[in-house]
């Protein structure tokens, strides 16, 4: 969600290479497209409602009103929804550690995946509590349930680790110390995007008014960033290791 759809998609579109189309959901909101398969959704913020620029996660289910009951009822905050948007219906709320997630039920694009293709790499909850968090939204979404196709959780390198299949959709990061969790966290969602090359996104990304938050992190196979559009929405960008 933006302050300025236009600019944003100008920034984006040079930054990711995305390509961008209108929605059923009226001229406010649009949708990414990479190599032909959808990644992202952009919306403008109503002019009346003064909150930051962000990227937020939205988790497909199958019942919003069984999900909106079952956030309330673990202590967490419905902030705007259920409500009727397009083609389904939309909710927003926030973690009981303030993290803010949005769910919707209706339909979803074709090919709109996470962590593969063209696709966002992964999602990640950075919280103070990793356990706590899996805990939650396993319960709130149903995750590690029983139907067919559900994700399953694993604990992997004090990372709760979410996969769909073989795709790692989602990590939760905990800010434990010492088995206790840092108070100095911020919960929230932070999204990371692939890009072909580092470098070129990073020069993009600047000579358009964004700036770069973190140093570059280096792994075994990727190299990754954290960067900030000009509205200070923060992400990550993430590409191949060279060689």
């Amino acid at each position: 969600m933006t302050g300025d759809l236009a600019s944003a998609q100008r920034f984006y579109g040079a930054v990711m290479g995305w390509h961008f189309r209108a929605t059923r959901l009226g001229e406010g909101f649009s949708i990414a497209f990479s190599e032909g398969a959808p990644v992202a959704g952009l919306g403008a913020l109503a002019h009346r409602l003064v909150l930051p620029a962000a990227w937020t996660p939205y988790f497909a289910v199958d019942d919003a009103d069984v999900t909106a009951a079952r956030i309330v009822e673990r202590g967490a905050t419905m902030a705007v929804g259920p409500l009727g948007f397009g083609t389904g219906r939309a909710a927003l709320a926030s973690d009981p550690d303030g993290a803010v997630f949005g769910f919707w039920q209706g339909e979803v694009i074709p090919d709109w995946t996470v962590g593969r293709g063209s696709a966002p790499v992964w999602l990640e909850l950075r919280t103070r509590d990793a356990f706590a968090a899996a805990v939650f939204y396993g319960e709130v979404l149903d995750w590690a349930g029983e139907r067919a196709g559900c994700c399953t959780v694993s604990y992997e390198h004090d990372h709760v680790v979410l996969r769909h299949g073989n795709d790692t959709t989602a990590r939760i990061v905990g800010g434990a110390l010492e088995e206790a969790p840092d108070p100095q966290v911020r919960p929230r969602w932070h999204v990371h995007f692939r890009v072909p090359d580092l470098e070129a996104a990073l020069e993009t990304a600047t000579t358009l008014g964004g700036r770069v938050v973190s140093p570059v992190e280096n792994t075994s196979t990727s190299r990754s960033v954290v960067l900030a559009d000009p509205d200070g929405a923060p992400f990550t960008v993430v590409a191949p290791q060279d060689g």
